[in-house]
């Protein structure tokens, strides 16, 4: 069990589903509840397992998680990209992490926690896939494209 009290803004980005970019921005905009910055790292508290956003008075609503994730993460490899890779000289990103309904596609994955690697020769797994990693839901992941 996570018993956590405060989180620096990358885990916070993880949590709420949005980029680090964008969690840094609301911090600067006072934007995020109960923030204080210690030298030069964010210290964001949470309120029932989650960052609180404090929302915007224009503009369209926010995006943002406002539960804790419930569904586990999926990370693939993606066979024909590589192959298209090397077959035409690209760079195209071959990790594919399926968190939910949201697929984001990157070059690295970090993952901040436990996981485990599956395969089922026979049938498909929950991803459409033979061979996976899971994570739960809580699992920190970053990823990096370039």
């Amino acid at each position: 069990m996570n018993h956590k009290t405060h989180v620096g803004s990358t885990e916070a980005s993880f949590m709420l589903g949005i980029s680090d970019a964008r969690v840094r921005r609301l911090l600067s905009q006072g934007r995020i509840k109960g923030a204080t910055k210690q030298g030069q790292v964010w210290m964001i508290p949470l309120y029932k397992g989650m960052p609180v956003v404090i929302a915007g008075r224009r503009g369209p609503k926010g995006t943002w998680y406002k539960r804790p994730r419930q569904v586990e993460t999926c990370v693939l490899i993606n066979r024909q990209i590589i192959g298209s890779n090397t077959k035409n000289n690209q760079n195209e990103p071959p990790i594919v992490v399926k968190q939910g309904k949201h697929s984001h596609q990157c070059h690295q994955l970090d993952i901040k926690g436990p996981c485990r690697l599956v395969y089922t020769p026979h049938t498909p797994g929950p991803c459409n896939a033979r061979l996976w990693i899971e994570a739960a839901a809580h699992v920190p992941m970053v990823r990096r494209s370039f």
